[in-house]
């Protein structure tokens, strides 16, 4: 036998190729066995023996006919196993190890196949280096290109996932009529216990770095509540999330705070815990309106708006025409939007929360008792009568203010505060 090295691997090539049947039956065989990710249905299966058989076969007619790297390329039936490695989401490190563990198994059995020649050690040494460097640049060659076929069908995936899963949840809110049993299996999860809505989003930017932090937002969400979200894409900087429970959900306020503290980009708006299929329409209701109250309001760039805190708000947004008509009617002069009338809304909204308490109010704003009796009495002068005329209305017309932003166009110059 020859002892040049390309002749023995063409040699010990064909050798091997000679028992490819039973190399691919042992290697699928051990896939089955060290991963759990390649006990598949008989489909799956199928395809993925058909995947290790024609990588091998490659490997052989690679090392058999002299065949260049550069005219390797992914066998069919292995690219459309990674495909279905992506589809069923199965992990891709499990992919990759199947393949770095069937080159191993592939290398030992040209060894030895190669221990049945006679052949001087230093021929035998070179052929072995050349075969395992030969099949570990093919491996390395189709895993590049198999990462990009799994990652590119996991994306797709993914989005045809989305969107699937998106008009389902946009189903179950909008359809009337729909019952419990039929909700529930559009979405494939029970109904029947509390929800707590959530919408995240965030400005414009790259697609990739918006879905980080979108996906950030949903962590966020988790960890504040303990409970991993139902999430729905609504838009490219939007997303939606049902936090579901037996319980009533509990938000750590302050855990979500702290964390939309450290990611300045992204805003979430929250509704109130609500029961049953009905609550699961209603706790999105609420986050809706919280929303718009954040679009709209006097404070944009709030990273966190509960329902809770501006349900009434939440009731005018979708009016502010009319209801900015009204709130002038009813402050007047506190319409304005000079720093003076500001202080007044906020010293008469305090004020009146302190239940007519000058000294409740001083020690809130942190100012002289003195000092909240000439805001009053200022703002009592705009409004042309007392703060006990009117009350109800005058609470309103504040938080409307003060929620959402009202104001009067232009300002007519008031007198300066002390």
């Amino acid at each position: 036998m020859s002892t040049h090295v390309d002749e023995v691997v063409r040699d010990a090539a064909k050798a091997v190729q000679a028992e490819l049947e039973q190399l691919t039956a042992g290697m699928t065989s051990m896939f089955v066995d060290i991963i759990p990710e390649f006990r598949h249905d008989d489909a799956v299966q199928q395809l993925m023996v058909a995947s290790t058989s024609s990588n091998l076969a490659a490997i052989v007619d690679m090392l058999a006919l002299n065949i260049s790297l550069g005219d390797i390329t992914v066998p069919p039936a292995a690219a459309e196993y990674a495909r279905r490695f992506a589809q069923h989401g199965l992990s891709l490190e499990a992919l990759l190890r199947a393949y770095r563990l069937g080159e191993h198994m592939f290398v030992q059995c040209a060894m030895t196949t190669l221990g049945r020649f006679d052949l001087p050690t230093d021929a035998a040494l070179a052929a072995t280096s050349r075969i395992a460097l030969l099949t570990n640049s093919y491996i390395d060659q189709v895993i590049e290109r198999i990462i990009d076929i799994y990652e590119s069908e996991r994306s797709r995936w993914d989005a045809r996932s989305d969107a699937t899963r998106a008009a389902q949840v946009r189903a179950v809110l909008d359809t009337e009529g729909l019952d419990l049993a039929s909700a529930e299996k559009m979405l494939s999860t029970s109904l029947r216990g509390w929800h707590l809505a959530a919408i995240i989003w965030t400005g414009p930017g790259p697609a990739d770095l918006v879905l980080a932090r979108l996906r950030t937002g949903v962590a966020l969400l988790a960890a504040a509540t303990g409970k991993a979200p139902l999430t729905i894409s609504a838009d490219e900087q939007t997303c939606w999330a049902w936090i579901s429970s037996t319980g009533k959900p509990d938000l750590a306020v302050d855990r979500l705070e702290a964390g939309l503290r450290e990611h300045p980009a992204l805003r979430v708006a929250v509704g109130e815990p609500s029961p049953g299929l009905d609550g699961f329409r209603q706790t999105f209701r609420d986050a809706q309106r919280a929303r718009d109250v954040a679009a709209t309001g006097s404070g944009p760039d709030r990273a966190l708006v509960l329902h809770s805190q501006v349900a009434l708000a939440g009731l005018l947004v979708d009016h502010l025409t009319d209801v900015r008509a009204w709130a002038e009617r009813v402050l007047g002069g506190l319409m304005h939007d000079d720093e003076a009338a500001v202080r007044l809304r906020e010293t008469v909204q305090v004020f009146l929360n302190a239940g007519g308490s000058f000294t409740d109010a001083a020690a809130r704003l942190h100012v002289h008792k003195n000092t909240v009796h000439y805001r009053v009495r200022k703002a009592e002068e705009l409004l042309g009568h007392p703060l006990t005329e009117n009350r109800l209305d005058i609470e309103v017309a504040l938080l409307a203010c003060a929620q959402l932003g009202l104001r009067r166009a232009q300002a007519e110059p008031s007198t300066p505060l002390r």
